[in-house]
C-alpha cells in the first residue's frame, strides 16, 4: 500500500475511534447531570406515581449500557431522538439551527482566513518594524478579551451609538441574503476578532521558520525581492502548519459560537443547546454535543490529511 494512502486510512480510523470515545463521554456526562428529567417535565406538583410512570416510559430505569447502545444505534440510523420538552424530532429541529450556525461560521471564516494570512505575510515582510509590532499588539489585545465582552462593546458602539447594524441577530428563511448579512454583521465581527490573532500569529511563525532555510538564502543571493521570496518560496512551504491552525479555528467557529449566539440571540445550534440545557432535555444535549464533536474531529482530520498531502516525502517516496 502506498504510504500516503496508509497514513490517510490510519487518520480516518483514528477519527472514527475518537468520535466513538466522544459519544461515550457525552452520554456519561449527560447521565450524571444533577436533577431529575421527569421532575423537570412534569413540574414540582407531579405525583410519585406519575414520575415513576414517566421514568419507565423514557427508559430511565434501564441499565446505562442498554440506554447507551439504544441511543448510539438510533444515531447510526439517523435518528437523534425526540426532545423531552416539546416532543419534536431533534433531527428536524436541528436542521435549520445547524444551517444558521454554518452560515454564521462561513462568513466569519470568509473574512478572517484571508485577512489573517494577509496580515501574517505583512508582518513577515516588515518583521520587527512598526507594521509588525502594530499588528501583533492589536491582535494580542483582541485575543485577550472574552468574546462576550467584545460583543457588548461592539453592540454599544456599532449598534447603539453609530446605528450601523442591529444589536440582535435574528434571521429566517424569508430574508434576502443582504438582510441576513446585515443582521449577522456584528456577530461576524466578534468571531473574526476572536480567531484572527491565532491564525495571523501562526502564519507569521510558520513563514519565519521557513525563511531560515538554506534555499531561502539561495533565493536572496540570486537577488530576488523579499515579497517574491515570501510569495513563491516561503508561503507554499509553510502551508501545512497554516492549514492546521486554520482548520482548528474553523472548528472553533462552528463549535465555539455558543457564547456569541447567546449574546446576540442568534437562532443557531449554540442557542438551541443552551435553551435545552436549562430544561435538562438530555436527548437534545446529547445530539448537539455529538454533532459538535463530529464537526471538530472532522475538521481536524481534514487538517491532518492536508498536512500529509503537503509533505513531498510522502507524495514521492523513494
Amino acid at each position: 500500500m502506498h504510504p500516503i494512502v496508509k497514513l490517510i486510512a490510519q487518520r480516518l480510523a483514528l477519527g472514527l475511534l475518537l468520535l466513538f470515545a466522544a459519544s461515550i463521554l457525552i452520554f456519561v456526562g449527560t447521565s450524571i447531570l444533577p436533577g431529575d428529567v421527569a421532575q423537570s417535565i412534569l413540574g414540582q406538583s407531579a405525583t410519585p406515581e406519575a414520575l415513576a410512570n414517566l421514568r419507565r416510559e423514557l427508559g430511565m430505569n434501564d441499565p446505562a449500557m442498554t440506554r447507551y447502545f439504544a441511543w448510539l444505534g438510533g444515531v447510526l440510523q439517523g435518528d437523534l431522538g425526540t426532545a423531552l420538552t416539546n416532543g419534536r424530532d431533534i433531527a428536524e429541529s436541528l436542521g435549520g439551527r445547524l444551517k444558521n450556525t454554518l452560515f454564521l461560521a462561513f462568513w466569519a471564516a470568509a473574512i478572517s482566513v484571508p485577512l489573517s494570512i494577509f496580515l501574517g505575510l505583512l508582518a513577515v515582510r516588515y518583521k520587527d518594524r512598526w507594521p509588525d509590532k502594530l499588528i501583533s499588539a492589536v491582535t494580542l489585545t483582541t485575543i485577550s478579551i472574552p468574546e462576550f465582552m467584545i460583543g457588548y462593546v461592539l453592540i454599544y458602539w456599532v449598534a447603539i451609538k453609530w446605528r450601523l447594524f442591529p444589536s440582535v441577530a435574528i434571521i429566517n428563511d424569508s430574508m434576502s441574503l443582504g438582510a441576513k448579512l446585515n443582521a449577522i454583521a456584528i456577530p461576524v465581527m466578534v468571531l473574526t476578532l476572536v480567531v484572527l490573532a491565532h491564525m495571523m500569529r501562526m502564519t507569521r511563525a510558520a513563514i519565519l521558520n521557513v525563511m531560515q532555510s538554506a534555499y531561502i538564502e539561495t533565493a536572496e543571493l540570486k537577488g530576488l525581492g523579499m515579497l517574491k521570496i515570501i510569495r513563491k518560496h516561503a508561503f507554499p512551504n509553510a502551508i501545512a502548519p497554516i492549514v492546521n491552525v486554520v482548520m482548528l479555528n474553523l472548528a472553533y467557529l462552528v463549535v465555539g459560537v455558543v457564547v456569541v449566539e447567546v449574546v446576540f440571540a442568534y437562532p443557531g445550534m449554540g442557542q438551541y443547546l443552551v435553551d435545552h440545557v436549562s430544561k435538562r432535555d438530555v436527548p437534545v444535549v446529547q445530539a448537539c454535543g455529538l454533532i459538535f464533536a463530529a464537526v471538530y474531529i472532522g475538521l481536524n482530520l481534514v487538517a491532518d490529511i492536508v498536512s500529509i498531502l503537503a509533505n513531498p516525502r510522502l507524495r514521492h517516496p523513494k
